[in-house]
């Protein structure tokens, strides 16, 4: 049944994309795709994006979405994280404390195409490596090494029982030395060493988050109890037996926080508690959910609030669906009429960092996140059709490449469009 569906979309027409001489129009889906968000910080968001083209596709993943969007699919849907980029799978700690490798950014997670992922991350390698010194030939290579891991895994898991792809998982022993630094981070990266990076005692000798503005920034009175009303209603999206841990926590200091690229402007707030006594802590991170940036091109958009009520619940779901193991305290709360995603605030988190990319690493990584993400959909979707429909050959490996060196391209372009706009004053806020 998936090699049936050659004959809707062939693997080899993958490659198509048509670079496009974007001016205004660029600019115009950049501001569309913040709206409603805090017009004080998008001065920050778009000097982040400026930095580099690299920095520029993680803040776009909007225009990803309407350039694939309209693009012929295959219809094998999965749950996709939406914004599968080679930054947004990490290292963290599973329920029980060891540490784990998967997909770890579902702000645009959604029931949609697999080629959307696929082809993000693809493309995400391909600029990368472009910023890493590497020549296409390389970037190339790295690209088809991911796609054939991917189409391999994807028939390895089809083989699987159930529970046996339920179960699998990465781990330090099984990825060896190439994420060793990035375990060696999650392992040091705990709530009491957050204590001592995102807080100071105050005169009292109480801790308190440091107050630097507008990256981390106290709360006036009136909004820290806003944000720590919203609690309970979060309390009841975990099960029992988190209910009983989350309650032998009380809530000490909030504060709000800007993180990320595609992030800034959204409400995101830091709720810090202690559970036995100051050597303690907990972080909780609550985020504000807007709908995907694929919403325009779901196959049920018509339906989409109906189907997802609730921006936090669906993140928390998609993640829940997509991950061998999640955050023991990953939730959803409302506040205010907008909708957040609630969890731990980087327990034993880690990730890649681009400086580790040298040629060997690029080619070992690519070959991890293809597996990372043929896990993930086979988990979400048919993982038979899925393997079907990639084969066994290279056509797809080929196509997916020539699509990722066209959209760095387009990438490139789109990045120097947005520092002319900012240099002519278009993007103050």
């Amino acid at each position: 049944m998936g090699r049936a569906l050659r004959e809707q979309l062939p693997r080899g027409q993958h490659h198509q994309f048509t670079m496009k001489p974007r001016r205004d129009d660029l600019l115009a889906q950049l501001k569309a795709a913040v709206a409603g968000r805090r017009s004080d910080l998008l001065a920050i968001r778009w000097r982040r994006m400026a930095v580099s083209p690299f920095a520029f596709f993680r803040g776009a993943a909007a225009i990803m979405a309407a350039d694939l969007g309209r693009l012929p699919t295959s219809g094998l849907e999965v749950q996709a994280c939406g914004d599968a980029h080679l930054l947004n799978l990490g290292a963290y700690a599973a329920p029980d404390g060891h540490l784990v490798f998967d997909l770890d950014d579902f702000d645009e997670t959604c029931r949609g195409a697999f080629e959307w992922d696929l082809k993000r991350l693809a493309a995400s390698f391909a600029i990368a490596g472009r910023e890493a010194g590497y020549k296409d030939k390389v970037c190339a290579a790295a690209v088809r090494r991911m796609v054939r891991t991917y189409r391999e895994s994807l028939t390895l898991f089809s083989e699987m029982r159930v529970l046996e792809l339920v179960r699998f998982e990465i781990t330090p022993r099984s990825t060896g030395k190439l994420l060793a630094p990035i375990f060696e981070h999650a392992a040091r990266d705990t709530a009491r060493g957050l204590l001592k990076k995102a807080t100071s005692p105050d005169r009292e000798g109480f801790a308190k988050f440091h107050n630097r503005p507008p990256l981390l920034a106290a709360l006036r009175a009136a909004d820290a109890n806003r944000v720590l009303g919203a609690l309970p209603a979060y309390r009841a999206t975990l099960a029992p037996g988190r209910q009983q841990v989350i309650d032998a926590y009380a809530p000490w200091d909030v504060a709000f926080k800007i993180a990320g690229i595609g992030s800034v402007g959204v409400e995101l707030y830091l709720v810090l508690l202690f559970g036995n006594g100051p050597g303690d802590p907990l972080f909780l991170q609550l985020k504000e959910q807007d709908a995907p940036c694929w919403k325009p091109y779901l196959r049920r958009s018509k339906a989409y609030a109906k189907l997802h009520p609730h921006e936090g619940r669906r993140a928390a779901e998609g993640q829940f669906r997509t991950q061998t193991v999640a955050d023991p305290f990953l939730g959803w709360t409302q506040m205010g009429g907008k909708e957040f995603l609630v969890r731990q605030w980087s327990d034993h988190r880690a990730t890649l960092e681009l400086s580790m990319l040298t040629q060997h690493a690029l080619d070992d990584y690519s070959t991890l996140c293809g597996q990372v993400l043929a896990k993930a959909h086979a988990r979400t979707g048919d993982a038979a059709r899925l393997s079907g429909y990639c084969g066994s050959n290279d056509h797809l490996d080929s196509a997916i490449a020539r699509f990722a060196l066209s959209y760095a391209d387009q990438t490139e372009v789109d990045h120097a469009l947005l520092r002319r706009a900012i240099k002519a004053g278009k993007f103050r806020s």
